[in-house]
């Protein structure tokens, strides 16, 4: 079954929606401050959940199952999850420095489902009788969901890492007035005022106290937050793995057969379990346990696309061998 007109009107408006705003979050974050950004931002964002929502009801509908048969599904649904998370997110932490995070995030997954895999692929496939159960719809979404939630939480690690590596506390001038990233634009108004009433020296201390500051609340902000969606993913993760070996008690008669995908998703499991549990720990916050929580980011990639896309196991998609 090929992609329907109205599918594929639904696939390239939500892309394009997540491709724009992308870049209205980056540009607002980068060098342009306006609220009119932040609502053509959420407006964008909003269409694109509700493009991605309507392409799997109708992938739903015309295959008669739950879509999330195949790779292509999985992708497109991961893509509407991270959505969700945005949606949630924003309405919740009201900072623009979430939002570059989650928007590229479900750009990306939507670009690698439509633009990266075959057209074989993205074909609609009806389950083998075994598979055709109300567990696989538990699981599966369980599972989704999950990956997307600890994504975007070891993104915020791995942001607060690279933070922390480029704080220190002597700047050049020149480059504080040319770094746009994180330095220069938060502060220069605040620096230019005080260039006109105190000496360089007094400047370059001043402008190391602010840029650190503002560094130090994105760290704040980054390990608060990867904390927060973690435990939120850890429980969806959980449950996905429990529904998982109901479903193949149901399917194949054992609960457990260590199969590849099975045990790289208890490896993502007990690395986000000794995550939780370090974080805890008042002298592990920050620093370390973001580590832990970037290491987990690899393995997800690992268990979502490596196991599968090598052709073994019960779970695979076959693509590259």
């Amino acid at each position: 079954m090929t992609l329907t007109i109205s599918e594929q009107i639904l696939v390239h408006t939500s892309f394009s929606c997540l491709f724009l705003v992308t870049f209205i979050y980056w540009s607002k974050f980068i060098c342009v401050d306006n609220e009119a950004l932040n609502v053509s931002g959420r407006i964008g964002m909003i269409i694109a959940f509700i493009c991605i929502t309507g392409f799997l009801l109708t992938r739903w509908t015309s295959s008669k199952q739950f879509p999330l048969s195949n790779l292509y599904e999985s992708a497109m649904f991961l893509s509407w999850s991270l959505t969700l998370i945005h949606l949630i997110v924003e309405n919740r932490s009201r900072s623009i420095f979430m939002s570059i995070i989650t928007a590229p995030s479900a750009m990306l997954a939507h670009g690698f489902a439509t633009l990266g895999l075959p057209l074989e692929m993205q074909e609609s496939i009806p389950l083998v009788p075994a598979l055709q159960s109300h567990w696989s719809i538990m699981h599966v979404t369980m599972m989704i969901l999950s990956y997307a939630t600890l994504l975007c939480g070891s993104l915020l690690a791995i942001t607060l890492l690279i933070v922390t590596a480029t704080k220190r506390k002597n700047f050049e001038l020149f480059k504080i007035y040319t770094n746009s990233f994180f330095d220069s634009l938060t502060f220069w108004n605040r620096a230019k005022t005080i260039e006109n009433n105190i000496n360089s020296d007094e400047l370059q201390k001043n402008m190391n106290f602010f840029v650190n500051f503002r560094k130090w609340q994105l760290i704040e902000e980054s390990d608060n937050w990867s904390y927060r969606i973690i435990s939120s993913g850890f429980p969806l993760l959980t449950i996905g793995i429990l529904s998982g070996a109901v479903w193949a008690n149901e399917a194949w008669g054992s609960y457990w057969n260590w199969d590849p995908k099975e045990t790289w998703a208890l490896i993502t499991w007990l690395i986000f379990a000794i995550y939780l549990h370090t974080r805890m720990t008042r002298s592990w916050r920050g620093k370390r346990s973001a580590f832990i929580a970037s290491l987990g980011f690899y393995i997800i990639w690992i268990c979502y696309l490596g196991v599968n896309l090598l052709g073994k196991g019960l779970h695979s998609y076959g693509w590259i061998v």
